[in-house]
């Protein structure tokens, strides 16, 4: 098993703002998702279907995936290359948000959004600084919200990510999708980068 850390799992608080946290999952590797994801591939890259959950993502050939569970999320999705699990991975995390959240735009603009997301995060004004973290990029396209910044712990390596935020409806409940793509900012980890990149950017809903 393989320990994927998700440095930006977001879950709608109870008085309607929003909390992040990092959390760490344990996946155990499926072979028959597997087996399905491997059905269809293209340049390098194997689709991923996942028709329960009712979503879709690109991911690098060769790459494991794995299941988790969190507290406060309903389904966590890994996917990872086998040498170096802990520093570059992409993940699926859905979190079930209440009713008065019925777009993303409940959130405000992917501006705001991104803003409050990572001043949320950002602890390097304490004494002592805590942990650093800044904006690089915020959009909005293709129903999505897509965001990068950076995350470094003081006396750690800098971690990059990359994510898209989607919402659907399955029926019962409102569902908030956080697909976060993270690597270390290194010459070992960046050669990930355009993998990841390329599969936070697949992703959609189905």
């Amino acid at each position: 098993m393989a320990a994927v850390t998700s440095t930006a799992s977001l879950c709608p608080a109870a008085a309607g703002g929003l909390s992040s946290s990092s959390s760490s999952f344990t996946h155990k590797p499926s072979s028959r998702r597997l087996r399905q994801a491997a059905s269809t591939s293209q340049e390098g890259f194997t689709t991923y279907k996942d028709e329960a959950n009712k979503f879709s993502i690109q991911v690098p050939q060769g790459w494991l995936v794995g299941a988790g569970e969190a507290s406060g999320i309903k389904s966590v999705t890994a996917f990872y290359p086998e040498q170096a699990a802990a520093d570059s991975n992409v993940s699926v995390a859905i979190t079930g948000i209440g009713p008065d959240f019925t777009s993303l735009k409940s959130f405000g603009d992917v501006d705001s959004f991104a803003e409050g997301l990572v001043n949320g995060l950002d602890r390097s004004w304490q004494k002592p600084p805590g942990l650093a973290a800044k904006l690089i990029d915020s959009r909005a396209a293709n129903g999505l919200y897509y965001l990068e910044y950076t995350l470094q712990n003081p006396g750690e390596r800098r971690r990059h990510i990359v994510s898209a935020i989607g919402m659907a409806f399955n029926g019962w409940y409102n569902r908030l999708y956080t697909v976060t793509g993270q690597y270390i900012d290194d010459d070992d980890s960046e050669k990930y980068r355009p993998q990841i990149e390329k599969a936070v950017r697949s992703f959609r809903l189905t």
